[in-house]
């Protein structure tokens, strides 16, 4: 398909100075061929990647058609999940920045009733939503469809995928029938052509080739692994890649559980996104991973849906995606705006078969690659330091410490000698390189050609030899606010439960979720061995089963996170 200029498809002045200001100035193929059409008043079933500009191209004819004089809705978009409909909504308030009077809603639960009534009573226009929510304002009959002129289904396939046809046919069924209907979907398998077949009129099909799916600047490449080896690979990737800003992609809620907790404990910044999250908490995690405030993003393919983040490097399947359609979706999520990307897929076994599926689909060389050794990894480590030491002394920002100095070379110790225990003190004994003064991610032990052990192995040779609480530098108090009115006891009120105090709390921004996932990550234990946590400032109280105090404390003690070192104390009773 051809792309056209903006300026030949018959927008008003107020639309293209909005495509303008957004930089744009040639619509994409999927935007060339489906806005002219929706101009016209025809329906439209169009197939598109993600990223090919589909939102646009059912965006902008939806606002050219809104009467601004008639507060009332006069167009529908349908999205199959929450991030998505505020993606849409972003959007659409981008392009209709110049015309006065259109105003744009999105509507998806988890998100208060009263903020949607008051933006439905003051006369939005354009509702973005998820099927639910829009079913539970019909039901209210605090949303009326009775003006609506047109109605866009978006990722239609995804939204049967999740149940939602029941609730799309009676939203259809209530639009007024002479309404204009556009769907999307990257797949149009016989429930969707029923959808086409019984509430769209003479629609035209579009479609965007399946060699067009995949985006040239991302370098795809598999490992095979097996899955108890999983981690070790991911850890030996991530280190030698230097990924800053990741998407990994994991099957189940529960394995994004799991492996963000294994993460953690290694020392990445990694946050878990999956359904299970409330609308807050998934917001917050989406806007710490967009300010940079994590480097590693654990995800479900439905919460990372709409997600939409500039400069990601790269997109770990750590579990395979279930079809072609899924993964490039998934890989869709780096190399934007022409930036590269990469995109690393592990498979076991027969899933080999599967990929071969997913290369044939997208027409797209998926590369094997080989599994760096730690010696790789470590080199790799060393020649990042190397080159930061390389420019800190030729750009001589570093503060001179010749007394220092000095007094090591009269005590009899080489310049060599002396250079490097600090670089064996700044690396804190591992030859790891340290990122902006934080302390070096623990590296797994177990070698991937060696079967590893069920739980992150620790060195215990890296332990102090006397454990006592706080090693790492203790807080200003070791003992637990006295029992009162708002301070928590220092002993659990729980049958058969003991409390233990970690040297972590609210200013290093930890969540009582966090503090659960970590342990039963660790330990391999049910997370029903944990029970009451309290938040302090600089401490934490977690109450956990007696029967595993023992086991807890010993594998949580010296472990990296929240980028500190872990330190596990059993909580004294209160005096």
């Amino acid at each position: 398909m051809n792309k056209k200029p903006f300026a030949e498809l018959g927008l008003s002045a107020e639309v293209l100075k909005a495509v303008a200001k957004l930089g744009f100035e040639e619509a994409t193929p999927i935007q060339s061929e489906t806005i002219p059409l929706l101009l016209a008043g025809r329906d439209v079933v169009g197939q598109s990647q993600t990223g090919s500009g589909k939102t646009g191209a059912f965006a902008i004819p939806l606002i050219e058609m809104i009467r601004p004089e008639r507060r009332v809705p006069q167009a529908l978009i349908l999205c199959p999940t929450r991030e998505l409909a505020v993606q849409v909504a972003e959007e659409v308030a981008k392009l209709s920045l110049f015309k006065r009077g259109v105003r744009e809603l999105p509507v998806y639960g988890g998100a208060s009733y009263e903020r949607q009534l008051r933006g439905l009573q003051d006369g939005a226009q354009i509702i973005i939503g998820t099927p639910g929510r829009v079913m539970d304002h019909l039901e209210r009959g605090t949303l009326k469809l009775s003006e609506v002129r047109a109605v866009v289904l978006d990722e239609a396939d995804r939204m049967l995928d999740m149940g939602f046809r029941e609730d799309i046919e009676t939203i259809l069924a209530q639009a007024p029938p002479e309404r204009q209907t556009v769907l999307f979907s990257a797949t149009v398998p016989p429930l969707i052509r029923d959808i086409i077949r019984r509430f769209t009129r003479d629609a035209v099909s579009i479609r965007i080739e399946s060699q067009a799916l995949t985006v040239p600047a991302i370098e795809q490449v598999y490992y095979e692994v097996e899955r108890r080896s999983k981690l070790e690979v991911l850890c030996r990737l991530l280190d030698l890649e230097g990924v800053r800003l990741g998407i990994i992609f994991c099957a189940t809620k529960v394995m994004v559980d799991e492996l963000t907790a294994h993460l953690a404990a290694r020392g990445y910044r990694a946050e878990a996104l999956h359904g299970d999250l409330s609308q807050a908490m998934r917001e917050r995690v989406m806007n710490r991973f967009r300010q940079r405030a994590c480097e590693l993003l654990v995800a479900t393919d439905v919460a990372a849906r709409g997600l939409d983040v500039d400069d990601v490097e790269a997109v770990f399947n750590y579990d395979l995606p279930h079809d072609g359609e899924d993964y490039v979706h998934r890989i869709g999520r780096t190399g934007r705006a022409g930036k590269s990307g990469k995109a690393v897929t592990f498979v076991a076994g027969r899933e080999i078969y599967k990929l071969q599926n997913i290369q044939r689909f997208t027409k797209a060389r998926i590369q094997r690659g080989r599994v760096p050794s730690l010696y790789e990894v470590e080199e790799r480590r060393m020649e990042t330091l190397f080159e930061r030491l390389r420019e800190t002394l030729e750009a001589g920002a570093y503060r001179r410490h010749e007394d220092a100095l000095d007094r090591l070379l009269e005590a009899g110790h080489s310049p060599t000698d002396i250079a490097s225990a600090l670089i064996h003190l700044v690396t804190n004994g591992t030859d790891k390189p340290l990122a902006d003064g934080v302390a070096a991610k623990k590296e797994p032990t177990a070698l991937v050609e060696e079967r590893p052990s069920p739980e992150p192995s620790r060195d215990r040779s890296d332990e102090p030899a006397v454990t006592r609480p706080f090693q790492d530098g203790p807080p200003p108090s070791r003992r637990p606010p006295r029992s009162g009115k708002g301070a928590p006891a220092a002993t659990s009120h729980e049958a058969g439960m003991t409390r233990l105090l970690l040297n972590v709390g609210e200013r290093n921004d930890v969540r009582p979720g966090d503090i659960v996932g970590m342990i039963a990550g660790v330990t391999r234990l049910d997370k029903d061995v944990v029970g009451a946590i309290h938040i302090l400032p600089r401490q934490s109280l977690v109450d956990v089963a007696e029967a595993h105090e023992e086991t807890i404390r010993g594998k949580l003690t010296g472990i990296r996170f929240k980028g500190r070192k872990l330190a596990v104390a059993l909580a004294a009773p209160s005096r």
